[in-house]
């Protein structure tokens, strides 16, 4: 009878033995991610230096043609300096031949400037010009605040969409009111000028052009 009893006990110290080899490699386990997260953590500054990366602004030469947006095509005629408050300040002289207007841009606030359009650009204005006017029903007042808007905004897409809007494929006054003619000559004389500088034509060839595109019976300069 005693010998029955050891090999009861025998069989207790091995299950007891089993169950704490399992419990340490359940330990083993838990280990491993935390090696993973300090290698995230190395990454995180590398991506910080991505985004602090400076940017370079635009340098403009004298004779290089700029559209302002309130007031259309010009040409850099002088780059100066002047003291203000003890501070040098560089800036561009900018003429408008249009409105025979000088501009003083710094070189610092020369976000409002852009290039002139490549004639990519120019050739896809063209085909805005022959598109149908989209006319909305809306009051006048409205409509005419957001002409004024697309026109002084400086893009030139937007300023071909208010050309071909406002365009009534004719020359006759009757046909259009005081404040819609001098939208569309507004915007007509914008959008030519910048055919001119890009095109390096006369404004003869670029109203041609303009004219043909829209379907217009009469030369606007004509009257």
């Amino acid at each position: 009878m005693p010998r029955k009893k050891k090999v009861k006990k025998s069989k207790k110290i091995k299950k007891k033995t089993k169950v704490i080899s399992k419990k340490v490699k359940k330990t083993n386990v838990e280990v491993a991610p935390k090696k993973t997260v300090a290698t995230n953590q190395d990454d995180k500054p590398e991506i910080k230096k991505v985004k602090k990366q400076a940017t370079e602004k635009r340098q403009y030469n004298i004779k290089d043609f700029v559209v302002y947006p309130k007031h259309g095509v010009g040409k850099i005629t002088a780059i100066e300096k002047a003291n203000i408050g003890q501070i040098e300040i560089q800036f561009y002289k900018i003429y408008i031949e249009k409105e025979k207007l000088t501009l003083t841009v710094p070189i610092n606030q020369q976000s409002n400037l852009r290039p002139i359009s490549s004639i990519n650009q120019i050739n896809k204005c063209v085909s805005i010009l022959k598109t149908k006017p989209k006319i909305k029903r809306t009051m006048w007042s409205r409509r005419a605040q957001e002409y004024d808007q697309k026109i002084n905004s400086g893009k030139i897409y937007e300023l071909a969409e208010v050309v071909k809007d406002l365009n009534k494929n004719t020359d006759i006054i009757a046909d259009q009111s005081y404040s819609e003619r001098q939208l569309f000559e507004k915007a007509y004389d914008r959008l030519r000028s910048e055919f001119e500088a890009v095109l390096k034509t006369g404004p003869e060839e670029v109203q041609k052009k303009m004219d043909k595109a829209l379907g217009r019976n009469k030369n606007p300069l004509e009257t």
